[in-house]
């Protein structure tokens, strides 16, 4: 097979596996801000059991999330060694800042967060919590600011010509803040707080279902769809935000997510469809007229750019492009839709007794993740065939040694140890769940105990 292939494939397992965990972490760390928050607003014992029993969960997606975050930047060195020296000076800029504001913050407070109940105060642990929160945050930002400045780059100049360019940062400030990454990084951020705000509700709707912990259950299945719905609600404005911004920086990635070569004015938004690359044509398209134009332009008679005012050596892989960014907007609207139904009947409260909902809700955990690799397949397989938009091609950006049969057996290597280590992350879940949360946290002891917190426990 071609070595590119090879190791696009590669780089696409190890990314969408490790990117299983960090929104989960970014999710519960919302979420555990906010019930060791009303714990100490409240003093009711039952937010300091929930916010005991999520960080353990929080610090199990935290360790799996590093161990398979390290692979993708050697990865960097082993099979990318010509891009890596393209954009050294920008990605070392953005990294660096991710260890320094990000990774040690992180993982400073991480200890006094998971060990530090009985040994400190509760308003500093609360304090604790909310580093580890903002560290959390902080990761992605730089980790999407790298990657927007790959789709929309500025603040930089190219230095030397032919296998010696490279690219240099002229203005920092212009290269964080570029075309696309505030945009990006908010839809980011809600796809983080579904996943995290899912696995809380999946498991709060399980309890329920089994007639287990119920005033645990009930509570943290609340916190998690008002999170849910928050971030659901936050991704139909920063996606349609981000969509303007692809018109405006990437229009062969815009038309290929709509199937759309020809130059159109009152495009249609397509709801569904199949494309015929070989025909340049949606086959089977429903969609609503004119309503893509009114949504990047704001008006049904601008024209929409088609693939067709590009050269085929320029255009991603339209089939892919569609299929995965449709497979998104599908799970989105439809997660949507789940989340405002079960908090209207939470806030009714008859939530309880829809046995057939909480079933759904359990098995919803799986959707958020879907739609957040879906989304990011169509985000860089539409960049394609661009390593850097407009600057660097992705042929161009491989290790000149690297061979197909050294790439294929790392890929075999890396698809064993993802298997066992997805394997043990499951069976560790799954025994703390089904262990479920500590009587004896509902009364604090040590440190952390409030005046009062004997009397609310009673």
């Amino acid at each position: 097979m071609d070595v590119l292939l090879l190791s696009r494939i590669q780089f696409a397992l190890t990314v969408g596996f490790h990117y299983l965990y960090p929104p989960l972490s970014i999710g519960l760390g919302v979420l555990l801000v906010i019930m060791e928050g009303l714990w100490l607003k409240t003093r009711d014992p039952v937010y300091h059991q929930m916010a005991r029993f999520w960080t353990k969960v929080f610090a199990l997606t935290f360790a799996i999330g590093v161990a398979t975050g390290i692979v993708m930047e050697f990865e960097f060195g082993t099979n990318w060694a010509a891009y890596s020296r393209y954009v050294g000076d920008v990605f070392g800029s953005a990294l660096a800042a991710e260890g320094i504001f990000a990774f040690f913050l992180e993982s400073g407070f991480l200890a006094l967060l998971l060990f530090g109940w009985d040994k400190v105060g509760p308003r500093m642990h609360f304090f604790a919590t909310c580093m580890v929160c903002l560290g959390a945050h902080f990761s992605a930002i730089w980790i999407v600011v790298a990657n927007s400045w790959m789709h929309t780059p500025a603040g930089f100049h190219v230095v030397g010509e032919g296998l010696a360019a490279r690219a240099e940062i002229t203005d920092f400030w212009a290269m964080v803040f570029n075309p696309s990454s505030v945009q990006r990084l908010s839809h980011v951020l809600c796809g983080a707080w579904q996943a995290g705000a899912s696995l809380v509700v999946s498991v709060g709707a399980w309890y329920l279902l089994k007639r287990r912990h119920m005033e645990f259950a009930r509570r943290s299945l609340r916190a998690g769809l008002v999170l849910g719905l928050a971030a659901s609600l936050g991704q139909l404005a920063t996606g349609h935000a981000s969509a303007v911004g692809v018109a405006r920086h990437q229009p062969a990635k815009l038309a290929a997510f709509e199937g759309l070569y020809a130059t159109t004015t009152n495009a249609p938004l397509n709801l569904w469809g199949w494309v015929d690359e070989a025909g340049e044509r949606l086959r089977f398209g429903v969609g609503i007229p004119g309503l893509l134009s009114r949504m990047v332009h704001g008006e049904a008679g601008q024209p929409v750019r088609g693939l067709a005012e590009f050269a085929r050596a320029d255009r991603p892989p339209v089939p892919l492009t569609y299929l995965s960014y449709h497979g998104m907007l599908g799970l989105g609207m439809g997660l949507l839709a789940l989340n405002g139904l079960a908090a209207f009947l939470e806030w009714r409260g008859t939530l309880v007794r829809k046995r057939w909902l909480l079933w759904v809700l359990v098995l919803g955990v799986l959707g958020p993740q879907l739609a957040n690799q879906l989304g990011w397949l169509a985000a860089e397989v539409g960049r394609q065939p661009w390593i850097v938009h407009g600057l660097l091609r992705t042929s161009d950006a491989l290790s000149p040694t690297v061979t197909a049969p050294m790439v294929v057996t790392s890929l075999v290597l890396f698809g064993l140890v993802y298997v066992l280590l997805f394997a043990a992350f499951v069976c560790l879940l799954n025994d703390k769940i089904q262990h479920g949360p500590d009587a004896a946290d509902l009364a604090p002891a040590g440190k952390h105990a409030l005046p009062d917190a004997g009397r609310s426990a009673g």
